[in-house]
């Protein structure tokens, strides 16, 4: 059968897909894009807007392909299997529990069977589901999970409900299969979980996430590894010290702050204060010198003061941040903080998510400004619809060139010569150190 397979939501459930493309592959169906026997949304439901995002693509690929088993599985999928079936649309719903189970409904459905779901059966899962890691066709980059789960039950977050308890891959097994990524032409892997601060807490023994970064950095010294987003508390004194003589870990650290304000903090159920996130921020920057540090950011939670919003404003502007997600609030059902007073107008979120979105920018611009006159290392990955190839510094973000010597998955080194939005511009200097070309 012609399976597509579409993912909302996070790196994780990205990967995930990306996973179930390649056992759907090696059990003989075929992966498209268009004109599918069978479609895969995996869905996300941090927020009530994913909901409908979900919703909406259901919709659309019912459209597009009206014959369809059409499968969603995920948090969604997990959290609100009743939402999915009023839709009538939705032939297969699977949970998180068994995430390769999909398939087999699916198989199953093709063949006439009657419809059926897993979402009824609670995340219980101890281990960790094992998943190859799938790496779509030229992609240089690939994502390479190592936990699932979250214990930290933050108040507005409705996720730890969704995915079950932290669970491990085990440090071999990661290892394994980033010389496997390695072997297969990868130049980049980025370590992502639910969240991958509590890496290992479930293996026993000293194992955690600086043993795991360690261990996957010896074994791909030829490849560059990323991390996704920390815990606040996670790069303290020792991840510093242990880590920063590590020439293959990138130096990008997404520190999820969500609030700059003590009060709100203990609101939203966040394990950190403002003192001990600038304490790490510090650690980072005096081990990992210029690395990009971005952040999350929530604005209008219940119950926040004008008083607590500027004091969020002013600890953005300490922490200067290389680059921002802010987000007004968005109530989730059957979370804490859907219940606490203080609920906030969409205006009034809207309009103190725009005043953070000001800083950031302003923020931004000073810490790319930075860079220009540098000799950087960029793996120059594609061409954008300008004809410009793009690539990743060993920072967070995109630089650009319209030198066309680049090849895909090619380390190059450039010059930055320019800001230009979000990206950076960049010429060549090729190996006696003369420029080539400019953008």
């Amino acid at each position: 059968m012609k399976f597509c397979f579409f993912a909302l939501g996070c790196k994780v459930n990205r990967f995930e897909s990306e996973a179930l493309a390649q056992l759907a592959q090696a059990r003989g169906h075929e992966i498209v894009q268009h004109d599918a026997d069978v479609c895969i949304i995996n869905s996300c439901t941090v927020t009530a807007s994913s909901d409908h995002k979900n919703i909406r693509a259901i919709h659309k690929l019912r459209r597009e392909n009206p014959q369809a088993i059409l499968a969603v599985c995920g948090c969604m999928a997990q959290m609100e299997p009743d939402k999915l079936r009023e839709t009538g649309e939705v032939d297969v719903i699977c949970g998180t529990a068994d995430r390769a189970a999909v398939l087999d409904l699916c198989e199953r459905r093709a063949l006439g069977e009657p419809e059926e779901d897993t979402a009824r059966f609670r995340v219980q899962p101890r281990e960790f589901e094992p998943l190859p890691p799938g790496v779509p066709l030229g992609r240089t980059r690939a994502l390479l999970k190592v936990q699932d789960g979250c214990d930290n039950y933050c108040t507005y977050c409705i996720i730890p409900y969704a995915r079950g308890h932290i669970r491990s891959l085990p440090v071999q097994t990661a290892v394994q299969q980033a010389e496997q990524l390695a072997r297969d032409g990868v130049h980049e892997i980025v370590l992502t979980g639910i969240e991958i601060s509590s890496y290992g807490r479930d293996l026993g023994g000293d194992t955690d996430l600086v043993t795991l970064i360690a261990a996957a950095c010896r074994a791909v010294p030829q490849v560059r590894v990323r991390l996704s987003s920390l815990e606040p508390r996670t790069p303290d004194a020792r991840f510093c010290e242990v880590l920063s003589g590590i020439s293959n870990l990138m130096p990008h650290f997404h520190l999820s702050l969500q609030s700059g304000c003590d009060s709100v903090l203990r609101r939203m159920k966040r394990r950190y204060t403002t003192a001990q996130f600038l304490e790490n921020v510090e650690h980072l920057r005096a081990a990992f010198p210029d690395c990009s540090i971005t952040t999350d950011l929530i604005t209008g939670f219940p119950g926040e003061t004008e008083a607590e919003f500027e004091q969020t404003l002013d600890f953005v502007r300490a922490c200067r941040f290389a680059d921002m997600h802010v987000f007004p609030y968005s109530p989730r059902p059957g979370t804490i903080a859907a219940g606490l007073p203080g609920q906030l107008s969409s205006a009034c979120k809207q309009a103190r998510a725009n005043a953070v979105k000001e800083i950031a920018a302003e923020l931004r611009q000073q810490y790319l400004e930075g860079f220009v006159g540098r000799r950087l290392t960029v793996l120059w990955e594609h061409v954008d619809k300008q004809g410009l190839w793009c690539g990743h510094a060993p920072y967070h973000f995109i630089v650009k060139t319209a030198d066309t010597r680049c090849r895909k998955n090619e380390y190059r080194d450039a010059e930055i010569i320019s800001v230009q939005g979000e990206s950076l511009c960049a010429r060549l200097i090729d190996d006696q150190g003369d420029h080539i070309e400019g953008c």
